[in-house]
């Protein structure tokens, strides 16, 4: 029945120029009335009856059940049976109002975006909040440019340190070999080696960098953004009640509509908390995360540029005393490359 239902509600026409029409409750109320009414009655037991009669008699006896006597075992089975079929009728009911108030939430929700889409519906804009969230978008964009250009250069560096120690290995090996350019090969091998050295140095520092950028942009600014998802829906939510309770307001004040315009008052100020206590979330999430991108940026900036200059001025000391500063631990050797996780 639920799927039938939510047929019907995909394909019906949505009005735009109405929030909610009292005719459609009335009849959602009324198809709950029926369905309800159909489920709790059905046959007693108690009062079914059997016709018995002998073959070939002249009489037929109506005999009531009540007044047989069954077996204990008997009537324990047809109470457990009841106790059954009463549990699942009572799920079936509740399934069908959880079906019933998403469907008419649903409804609600997409009419007001239709109607805000096409300028007919008003939407509530706090405009500071909207303008901090978009600035956070613009910077999550920009912030995912910088950590794709970092690994991209972690990869073409990772592999100018593994053919310089390819180099310095053939320049050895030749060294050895040619004991006319002994020396020329000999310097040379020593030469890529420490430029290889320096390299993993650098490539350590480079790895904290784009891991620290990635925690910052796909988990930190993620859950911000979670929670800023989670405030636009209720905003949505809040003015889809909002237009709800001012259209039953402008409408006739009989009894049934006293009691309509009382249960939308509910719904409102329940979705307005809702939306409230989200944008408290949001402010306070925007603000503690600005102070966190600044505090991390600082650190990551700086050594970024302290690894970078002294690795290319040639400066091994410095750039060994650069990874002391910020903590970071190069890998044992043979473990220098990036494993399938940090890559991701």
């Amino acid at each position: 029945m639920a799927d039938s239902m939510m047929s019907k509600a995909a394909t019906m026409e949505i009005p735009i120029n109405s929030n909610g029409d009292s005719r459609n409750l009335a009849e959602d109320d009324s198809l709950e009335q029926d369905l309800q009414q159909v489920m709790v009655s059905g046959p007693n037991l108690n009062e079914t009856s059997i016709v018995s009669g002998g073959y070939g008699g002249t009489t037929e006896g109506i005999i009531p059940t009540s007044s047989i006597k069954g077996s204990n075992m008997h009537h324990g089975s047809s109470n457990s049976s009841m106790t059954a079929e009463e549990a699942t009728r009572g799920v079936a009911v509740e399934k069908f109002d959880i079906v019933k108030k998403w469907g008419l939430n649903t409804y609600k929700c997409t009419k007001q975006m239709i109607s805000e889409r096409f300028g007919r519906g008003s939407r509530t804009v706090d405009l500071e909040l909207e303008a901090q969230i978009e600035v956070l978008r613009e910077t999550k964009r920009k912030y995912e440019s910088v950590l794709h250009l970092a690994r991209a250069l972690t990869n073409h560096f990772y592999s100018m340190v593994q053919t310089q120690h390819a180099l310095g290995d053939t320049f050895a090996d030749l060294s050895q070999k040619s004991p006319e350019l002994r020396d020329e090969f000999g310097y040379n091998a020593e030469t890529q080696k420490l430029l290889c050295k320096n390299g993993e140095t650098l490539l350590g520092a480079i790895n904290f960098f784009v891991s620290s950028i990635n925690t910052l942009v796909n988990k930190t600014m993620e859950d911000t953004l979670m929670t800023i998802k989670m405030y636009e829906n209720a905003r949505l939510e809040f003015d889809a009640y909002r237009a709800d309770l001012e259209e039953l307001n402008m409408g006739p004040r009989d009894a049934v509509t006293m009691a309509r315009i009382e249960a939308a008052q509910q719904q409102y100020q329940i979705h307005k908390d809702k939306y409230e206590r989200l944008r408290s979330d949001v402010s306070i999430k925007l603000k503690f995360l600005e102070e966190n991108k600044v505090k991390v940026m600082h650190k990551q900036l700086l050594l970024f540029h302290n690894a970078i200059s002294a690795y290319f001025a040639g400066n091994q000391q410095q750039l060994e005393q650069t990874l002391k500063q910020f903590n970071i631990k190069l890998k044992p050797p043979g473990a220098d490359k990036p494993s399938w996780l940090e890559e991701q």
